[in-house]
């Protein structure tokens, strides 16, 4: 699918857990799904190892890339979460501690009645210029510097975070969008979307496939534009090409 209308993001897992097969990423369908509803496109993602060599490598690429990028995962408080220095070398900033965070780490603490040790004070670091992201969850903070918004692994900690996030992010315009299903192969239909994408310039036009049983299989069709005028027209001509060459649609 070509989202002609969409600001374009990356997202970075970083976590030696997801590569390894221990830890199952829970993060990408939710941050794709809210990044959507705000008129954000992931156009990549990759996951990356806890080395900061590659956490650096990929921030320096994807940062230039892409308008935003969001990250997961190492901004813990043990000594293989190494995000923030990656972030902090990738942007060649000092990592320092942040007094806010600090404060909001050591009152956190101070209420669980639990010790607000070195180890803990270690997620008061934070990139020398960034700005914090709250967490609503476990207080320690993620943060944002440029465009690169850094976020927890945690599954409720980021949803926490990005929800927090893009509150500052700018909303684009509602994406008018419809799906049409057909029952048969991707191949039979490959040209009429042609033909619907060539008449349509001003829509994006996805085909997905899917396989339930022998019996159960065919295509979902999604078409979306921000005027509501040309979404009408594109479906109309779609089902004009369909009906022409005998498929049924729903």
């Amino acid at each position: 699918m070509n989202n002609l209308f969409y600001e374009k993001a990356s997202v970075l897992i970083i976590g030696n857990e997801i590569l390894s097969g221990r830890t199952i990423d829970k993060n990408f369908n939710y941050i794709a799904t809210k990044l959507d509803e705000h008129g954000i496109s992931i156009s990549e993602s990759r996951t990356v190892s806890d080395s900061e060599e590659e956490i650096i490598n990929a921030i320096n690429e994807l940062r230039k890339r892409f308008k935003y990028v969001f990250t997961t995962g190492g901004i813990g408080p043990t000594h293989d979460d190494v995000t923030a220095e990656s972030i902090a070398k990738a942007f060649n900033v000092k990592l320092e501690v942040n007094n806010e965070a600090y404060k909001i780490l050591e009152d956190y603490y101070n209420n669980l009645g639990t010790e607000f040790n070195d180890v803990r004070q270690r997620m008061a670091r934070i990139p020398k210029g960034a700005k914090l992201i709250k967490n609503q969850i476990s207080a320690a903070p993620g943060f944002n510097i440029e465009n690169v918004y850094v976020f927890a692994g945690i599954p409720k900690v980021m949803q926490s975070m990005l929800d927090e996030a893009l509150k500052n992010i700018e909303k684009k315009d509602k994406i008018n969008k419809s799906t049409i299903e057909v029952d048969v192969p991707e191949g039979e239909i490959a040209k009429i979307l042609e033909k619907t994408v060539k008449n349509n310039t001003d829509v994006s036009i996805g085909s997905y496939p899917f396989y339930n049983t022998k019996d159960d299989y065919g295509v979902k069709i999604e078409i979306s534009s921000l005027n509501n005028n040309s979404l009408i027209k594109a479906i109309d001509d779609l089902k004009v090409h369909l009906s022409k060459e005998s498929i049924k649609y729903r």
